[in-house]
């Protein structure tokens, strides 16, 4: 049985995913960094929830970074494919990005947090969504991942911090 963390989930998106027949595929995705991104998944360190996840994230430079989930008996400590591939890139002096795929069983969207910490650097990020042992393909926008930003007001802040723009 293979763990699937609800929040992970693509039906709980809130939004539609594109699935790609094999001839759009073939226009619309770079085959290699679906490869890519398999190869990594082989990888991850998943020995609580035996759920392995690889990404590839390809710079605007065209470098390609790839990432695998690495899970702690301290759940709460595990690191996503996702933010691993970004951390690598960001160390090695990337800032923007193009597209990124995701590879897991049963193509699932990114978590919360990969969602927030992708969009810190690449707003406009293509995501695919790709399920090792299937061929159709998931692509939507980071932005449609993400809810609208909603309007912070504070009671109360030290009279230190800046205003906050809003």
């Amino acid at each position: 049985m293979i763990f699937r963390p609800p929040w992970r989930s693509a039906g709980s998106l809130g939004c539609e995913i594109h699935r790609l027949s094999d001839r759009a595929m073939s226009e619309d995705l770079d085959i290699e960094l679906i490869q890519i991104a398999r190869e990594a998944r082989e990888s991850a360190y998943a020995p609580y929830s035996g759920f392995r996840v690889g990404s590839a994230l390809r710079a605007r430079s065209g470098r390609i970074f790839t990432g695998c989930n690495v899970e702690n008996s301290s759940y709460g400590l595990t690191i996503c494919s996702e933010r691993v591939a970004l951390s690598k890139a960001v160390s090695e002096g990337e800032r923007e990005f193009d597209s990124i795929v995701i590879c897991a069983p049963g193509a699932p969207a990114p978590c919360g947090a990969c969602r927030q910490v992708l969009n810190e650097f690449c707003p406009d990020v293509v995501v695919f969504l790709v399920d090792p042992h299937a061929t159709p393909v998931g692509k939507v926008n980071l932005k449609q991942l993400l809810p609208p930003l909603q309007r912070l007001r504070l009671s109360w802040r030290p009279s230190s911090w800046p205003a906050f723009p809003l």
